[in-house]
């Protein structure tokens, strides 16, 4: 089973997400804010990250940039959310793999996370 690890504040959409991907067959671990993140077991490795731009404590671009610097995780696709920035603003901020505007389509959503995680 592939994990993905969500950095989403809203928690309608954090369970949303949740929810959805676990009846597609992922196993979903989720967050709620930077700290709560970064204080997680890191010797767990997802398949694939999915972080909002504008959290409580930080942004969903510095935590990109975090894991696409670290050796043990740079391999591992990253889609970034959001609901005021631009596509080719976060593509310049971070190294994002995907991005995806809020509101969302969910079966969007898990055609971009099936083809990164396949590919």
């Amino acid at each position: 089973m592939k994990t993905i690890f969500i950095v989403e504040d809203e928690t309608g959409i954090r369970d949303a997400l949740q929810l959805l991907l676990s009846f597609e067959n992922y196993e979903v671990r989720s967050f709620q804010d930077v700290k709560t993140f970064n204080a997680r077991n890191s010797s767990s490795v997802p398949d694939l990250f999915i972080l909002d731009v504008k959290l409580p404590d930080g942004l969903g671009t510095d935590v990109c940039n975090s894991i696409k610097s670290d050796p043990s995780t740079s391999h591992i696709p990253v889609i970034i959310i959001s609901a005021h920035a631009q596509s080719d603003v976060v593509k310049n901020s971070c190294n994002a793999d995907e991005f995806v505007a809020k509101p969302f389509d969910i079966d969007e959503v898990i055609i971009k996370i099936e083809n990164l995680i396949n590919s």
